[in-house]
């Protein structure tokens, strides 16, 4: 080493003074004891170099913190829970909202991820992560003393959601300081997924798998008579499910006999709001509670959008949510779903056709 250090046509790697980038650096900062600052022609010049949003990259690190509070509508925020609590949903103007009258705010709400459909089974990890941190989101919205009232729909994929909404609920209102009260889940069967029928009686599509399974094994093992109708459209059903495709599509808009229609989905969850709305009127007509939360199935949430919104907007995910503002009156409400609103007339509880009987 000593000799190729010495030859004469030896390339040097030392430096004895700083690169240019740092000794650009060294000047905006102020520079040190060993580096003096640069000259005013080549601040000029490092600055008209530098991109524009380095630049103000630059100026809003160099700005003080702002650690004060965010006022809107007299009420006051951080300014971490007005940016975590900013969404994309389009509202009404704020001279408008006087006129709304907002007396009931429903959240429906589908399910976490779950470990099949095959039977009733529950939430896996991940589904269960999701529900508390749904919770944990809708909690933001909250105010000082409100009261929520918790239902879902009676399946264990259902009751585990609520629970985890409970959770993640309560998380949130001792995080953000919020005074609120929730009640604890309550299992109603206007929430139920759509059903189909079978010589069993009206069941649940996923309950009724197990019977689907069992039968047409049997029928198939033997060979002998025709598959009952209630068979043939359940298996086109899963069948399409297996093949990769929309079975719910398939049940929103082809006929199926045996399996119930969406229109009653629809109507029966308005039947269970009417119903919750009317237990939490008071002879004063307030609502002791002004926001419910519905944990349900996807199925007869994508038919309620659809009614809303006038055509399909898509299978919802694990915990999306479909909002409902309804006026004073129960008259009219507001359905919000994937950044569109639409205003939809409230059907009376009194003009439900008597199809069910």
């Amino acid at each position: 080493m000593t000799g190729v250090e010495n030859r004469p046509d030896a390339r040097r790697v030392d430096r004895y003074e700083a690169p240019d980038y740092l000794s650009r650096y060294r000047s905006r900062r102020g520079g040190s004891a060993e580096t003096p600052p640069a000259p005013e022609d080549s601040q000029n010049t490092d600055q008209a170099s530098t991109p524009l949003y380095l630049r103000r990259f630059r100026e809003r690190g160099s700005a003080p913190a702002d650690t004060g509070t965010v006022s809107y509508e007299g009420r006051t925020f951080t300014p971490a829970l007005a940016e975590a609590s900013r969404g994309k949903e389009v509202a009404a103007p704020v001279e408008r909202r006087a006129s709304e009258k907002i007396v009931c705010e429903i959240s429906i709400i589908r399910h976490g991820i779950t470990q099949g459909y095959s039977t009733d089974a529950g939430l896996t990890p991940m589904g269960g992560w999701q529900a508390h941190r749904r919770g944990h989101e809708l909690a933001r919205r909250f105010d000082h003393g409100d009261r929520v009232r918790l239902v879902c729909a009676d399946t264990n994929r259902a009751r585990q959601t609520a629970d985890q909404l409970y959770n993640g609920i309560t998380d949130g209102l001792q995080m953000w300081g919020i005074d609120a009260e929730i009640t604890e889940k309550e299992p109603i069967p206007e929430l139920r997924n759509f059903g189909v029928w079978t010589p069993d009686g009206l069941r649940d599509v996923t309950s009724a798998f197990r019977q689907y399974q069992a039968t047409n094994e049997t029928l198939e093992r033997l060979a002998v008579g025709d598959r009952p109708r209630w068979l043939v459209e359940i298996d086109r059903f899963y069948r399409t499910q297996l093949g990769g495709a929309d079975p719910i599509q398939e049940w929103l808009t082809i006929p199926m006999m045996y399996f119930e229609p969406p229109a009653m989905c629809v109507r029966r969850f308005w039947r269970g709001f009417h119903r919750l709305i009317t237990e939490s009127t008071q002879p004063d007509g307030t609502l002791t509670h002004r926001r419910i939360l519905a944990a349900t199935h996807s199925g007869p949430m994508r038919a309620f959008a659809t009614w809303a919104h006038g055509y399909d907007p898509g299978e919802p995910l694990n915990t999306e949510e479909i909002r409902v503002k309804v006026r004073e009156g129960a008259q009219s409400a507001f359905v919000s779903y994937r950044n569109r609103v639409t205003e939809v007339n409230v059907p009376p509880p009194d003009e439900f056709p008597h199809w069910e009987a």
